[in-house]
C-alpha cells in the first residue's frame, strides 16, 4: 500500500479521484483510509479548495462543479436524460394550477412535454420556455419582463423579481447548477440565485429536476437548503447513498 503520509501529491490525487467519483469526502474516513491525521486531510482539502476542486463543509468537502456555460451551450448536453426527467416532472402539474417554470434546459424540456389537454397558467422568466409554451393550446402564458441574462437565458433583474412578488404559485419548478444534501441547491450567478429565492418564497411547493452530473456538488451561491425543496426529480441511476442523504433532509425523491 502506498505510504500516503510520505507522498502528499499522490494523497491529493487520490482525494481528487474520490471527489469525482462520490461528489464528497469525509475527513475522518480519508484519514483512516490513508493512515494520516485528520489535520493532514483538512490541510489537503484546503489546498484543493484553493484550486477550485472542492468546497469545504463541516467534516469534509464536496465537489466544486465548473460553470456549465451559457444556455445554448447547455441545451444539447444530456438531452435524452433531461427528456426522461422532464416526463416525470410533468406528471406533478395539476389542472387549473398556476405554476412557475424557471429558466434552464431541463425546464425547457419540461415545457415541451406538458400534456396538450392540460389547462394551466404558467409564468416563466425564459423567452425560450415562453415560446415553447405558446404551442400549448390550453396554456395561459405569462412572461416576466426586464433584461435577459445571457448566461441563464432568463430575466433575473429587479423588474422580474418585482413582478414575481405579485403572484402566488401552486408550484415552482426551479433550475440549479448543483445540489448537495448538506449545502442544498446552488448556482453560479448571484442575481439568478437571488431571483430563484424570490420565486420559492411565492410558491406553495418547490420542485427541482436535475441530472446526475449536478448531484452531489456545489456551485458558488446558495439558492435553498435541501429541506426547503419539496420534491427532487432525478435519474433512476442516482447513487442510493446520495438519495438517502437527501431523504434525511425531508426531501421527497422521485426517480425517472
Amino acid at each position: 500500500m502506498l505510504d500516503y503520509a510520505a507522498f502528499p501529491e499522490q494523497r491529493q490525487d487520490r482525494i481528487r479521484a474520490i471527489l469525482q467519483e462520490n461528489g464528497r469526502v469525509v475527513c475522518a474516513e480519508l484519514a483512516t483510509q490513508m493512515r494520516v491525521s485528520e489535520h493532514t486531510i483538512r490541510r489537503d482539502l484546503h489546498e484543493l479548495s484553493k484550486e477550485g476542486i472542492c468546497k469545504k463543509v463541516y467534516g469534509g468537502a464536496v465537489l466544486q462543479l465548473p460553470d456549465a456555460g451559457n444556455f445554448f451551450s447547455r441545451e444539447q448536453k444530456n438531452s435524452a436524460k433531461k427528456d426522461t426527467i422532464a416526463q416525470k416532472a410533468a406528471t406533478f402539474i395539476k389542472p387549473g394550477s398556476c405554476i412557475f417554470i424557471d429558466t434552464g434546459t431541463t425546464n425547457l424540456a419540461l415545457a415541451k412535454v406538458i400534456p396538450a389537454d392540460l389547462s394551466v397558467t404558467i409564468v416563466t422568466n425564459s423567452p425560450a420556455i415562453a415560446t415553447e409554451l405558446l404551442r400549448h393550446p390550453q396554456c395561459e402564458v405569462i412572461m416576466t419582463g426586464g433584461q435577459i441574462q445571457r448566461a441563464s437565458g432568463g430575466a433575473v433583474c429587479a423588474t422580474a423579481a418585482s413582478q414575481i412578488q405579485g403572484i402566488i404559485f401552486d408550484q415552482a419548478f426551479i433550475g440549479g447548477c448543483a445540489m448537495d444534501p448538506e449545502t442544498g441547491l446552488t448556482g453560479f450567478d448571484f442575481a439568478d440565485c437571488e431571483f430563484k429565492k424570490t420565486v420559492i418564497a411565492q410558491s406553495s411547493q418547490t420542485l427541482v429536476a436535475l441530472t446526475t452530473d449536478k448531484i452531489p456538488g456545489v456551485a458558488r451561491f446558495v439558492v435553498a437548503k435541501s429541506s426547503d425543496i419539496d420534491v427532487l426529480i432525478v435519474e433512476a441511476s442516482m447513487d442510493k447513498a446520495v438519495l438517502d442523504a437527501f431523504a434525511a433532509q425531508d426531501v421527497r425523491i422521485v426517480c425517472a
